[in-house]
């Protein structure tokens, strides 16, 4: 399995496939705690870390970085898809994504995560903690009517 590197990217070189190997919702948790821990959130104590799976298999992570101006404040689901964006261009194709936070408690991505996912990745499939624990559900359940201006 390849390992993280200190940019946070690492690569799953067989992404091509249509169903996601068992492993990639392990990894992907592991990438999202280690993100985690550096998140900035010292207005709502509230860390939060996230990384994605591109079809290529490269996985970039992220986390929450907050502001005084609480409407300034970053998600880390749109973090770590920028960073990607950032890194290899606009054409990224998101296959997964995974969301943790240090509170144990459901988070799923928020609505403004959930458009800017399905806009580069309208078949993702999104790991998060429900209220009935560890959960599963493609994009276009969490968010029915996304659209992308192509």
């Amino acid at each position: 399995m390849p390992s993280i590197s200190p940019d946070c990217r690492g690569t799953i070189p067989y992404m091509r496939t249509k169903t996601l190997p068992a492993n990639v919702s392990a990894q992907l948790l592991r990438s999202a705690k280690k993100v985690m821990k550096n998140a900035h959130a010292p207005y709502s104590k509230f860390r939060v870390g996230a990384a994605i799976l591109l079809s290529n298999g490269k996985i970039f992570s992220g986390c929450n970085v907050e502001n005084a101006s609480y409407g300034m404040t970053n998600c880390a689901e749109r973090t770590a898809i920028f960073t990607a964006v950032a890194a290899l261009g606009p054409k990224i194709e998101i296959r997964a994504v995974s969301v943790v936070n240090d509170q144990g408690v459901p988070c799923s991505p928020c609505g403004a995560c959930r458009q800017v996912i399905y806009e580069f990745g309208p078949d993702a499939t999104i790991f998060f903690q429900s209220a009935d624990g560890p959960k599963q559900a493609h994009i276009t359940e969490l968010l029915p009517e996304g659209f992308r201006l192509q």
